[in-house]
This record gives C-alpha cells, structure tokens and sequence, in this order.
C-alpha cells in the first residue's frame, strides 16, 4: 500500500502526521524544514512533487493560499507529480477562488481536490479530535474518509469546490469576535476589581456565553495562555480574508473593525507570533499595563 504523502507539518500538520503514524499509516511528508518529517516518524521527501509521485493521497496544511499555490505549482509542486486517480486534500485557511481555481487545475489532471477547513485549534489535533468542514465531491471524500478519521472526529461535507474553505473563515471570523471581546471584557472586569473565575461562571450560565469563555479563559486567569494554537498574525490573516471574502459577496462587515483591531494591536505590541489567546494582554497593556492571569502561577510556570 502506498503511503499517505503530507505537505506542511508544522504546528497543526506536524499534529496530524502524528496521528496518522501513530494509526498505523505510512506517511512520505514534506516540509521547508526537512528534518520534521523524520521527527514524526514520516519519511522524508525532498519536494512537494515527489509526495504526490509516491502517494494516492496526498494532505495539505500550509498558512495561505499565496503559500499553497507556489507548493501547488512549478517543476518541484505538486502538479508536476500528480496523477488521475489520486485525491489532494487542502487543510489550510485559504482564499475559496483559489480553491476553486486549483480544483479546476487538477480536475483536468483526473486528480480530486477537497479543500477540507478545520476546527479544534492544537489540542484537538493533539487528541485526533478534528472537526473537519469539506468541500468537493461526496466520492472523492468517501475515498479518504478513513485517512481523514484518523485526526478527526467529525467530518461535514458542506457542498462543492471553495465550500470548505468558505465555511471556515465563517467560523474563524466568529472565533475571532469572540475572543476579542471576550479579552476586552475580561480585562474591564480585572480593572473593576471582579473575581474573574466568578465573572466566567455568570457568563456561562447567561447569554454573554461562547468559546473563549468556556474553554480558553478559565484557563488564561490561572495563567495558562494554551501556547501552540494559532498565532496573532495567522488570526489577523484570517480575519482579513474574511472580511475580502464577504465583500466580494456584497456583504456588508460590520463587525469586523473590533478583531481587526485588536489582533492588528497585539501584533503591533509584540505578540505576533504568540498564541492568539495573548490578544487579552495586549488589550491590557494599553488599559494601564492590566494581567488577568494569575501572576504567580505564571512566574512559576516560567521559573520550572
């Protein structure tokens, strides 16, 4: 049987390949630092062309569109390399008229191409927890459905070609909103003098209750900032792309300006390529140098 190939294996590919070795799969990846694959127990390859020559299919996870393309392309991409028959499968956050533009390129090759968005952030991969959300054909993901199942727990087909990747900036965009916000409200609540833990057991039993408040924030008050997810940049990248994605539909952003903000601040102060969750202590540092983590037990966690 040939091996599933992997293209990207850094924070959230690295975590995939990982599950898949450790499913069993064999795994020829590739990375722009070569000495990855090895550490995940993958075999090497020296170019995105050579996985898709050794493999039926072929997984993506690369930071944009810009990046997917030029792995996509040129003597040593992986349209070089492909074959009829074989399934690339696209686990970026890309632009969906990209997608869409790749989908024909390969189609005329006889090579399916889902674009599959995900959900989860780092744990969730960690665990092969993935929500997968995938556009294409319903055959072609049926083919890989076990390949996909061996880092995910629930797999969505939402309709054709762009259809995955459009369904993830819609979620992202919401992600977003409501982790800015919720930094900005936790940080008023610190300035206020309110216990924190407190605050976050009103707002999950009320209407103010999202993601941020039931699973990131009741750990960033303890001082665990849940390192290894998406940075500020790859959060602000996302919310752009929204934002030029619902244009180009005629919808009107009006609630883009506040992560925008916020996540443009955190990378401007210095956090750029920390975790987003980080955005609460940019927010913060211009609220009068403000930390809602519990000082302590960060200084220990850095001490140790």
């Amino acid at each position: 049987m040939k091996p599933v190939g992997f293209i990207g294996l850094g924070n959230m590919g690295g975590r995939m390949t990982a599950c898949l070795t450790r499913s069993g799969a064999s795994v020829v990846g590739f990375d722009t630092r070569l000495e990855l694959a090895a550490a995940l127990g993958a075999e090497p390859a020296a170019m995105p062309r050579e996985v898709a020559e050794r493999a039926d299919i072929v997984l993506m996870s690369l930071p944009d569109s810009t990046v997917v393309e030029a792995v996509m392309n040129g003597d040593a991409g992986v349209l070089a390399g492909c074959r009829a028959g074989q399934v690339v499968v696209d686990l970026s956050t890309a632009d969906p008229a990209s997608t869409r533009r790749l989908h024909g390129l390969l189609a005329d090759r006889g090579v399916d191409y889902l674009d599959a968005g995900i959900s989860g952030g780092a744990a969730a991969a960690e665990k092969g927890a993935l929500t997968l959300m995938v556009g294409g054909t319903v055959s072609a993901l049926d083919a890989v459905r076990p390949t996909l199942e061996a880092f995910s727990s629930k797999i969505f087909h939402v309709g054709e070609s762009g259809s995955g990747h459009a369904t993830k900036l819609l979620n992202n965009f919401l992600n977003a909103v409501s982790l800015a916000a919720t930094a900005e409200v936790m940080v008023a609540a610190k300035k206020a003098g309110l216990d924190l833990a407190t605050v976050l057991e009103v707002l999950n039993a009320s209407s103010g209750v999202n993601f941020a408040t039931l699973n990131r924030f009741p750990r960033i008050i303890e001082g665990d900032y849940l390192e290894g997810g998406l940075t500020n940049t790859l959060m602000m990248k996302d919310v752009t792309l929204y934002a030029g994605y619902v244009s180009q539909l005629g919808v009107a952003s009006l609630n883009s300006a506040g992560p925008l903000a916020s996540f443009g601040l955190a990378r401007g102060l210095g956090y750029a390529d920390r975790i987003s969750n980080t955005v609460v202590d940019a927010i913060g540092d211009i609220s009068g140098g403000v930390r809602v983590a519990d000082q302590s037990t960060t200084e220990d966690e850095e001490q140790s």
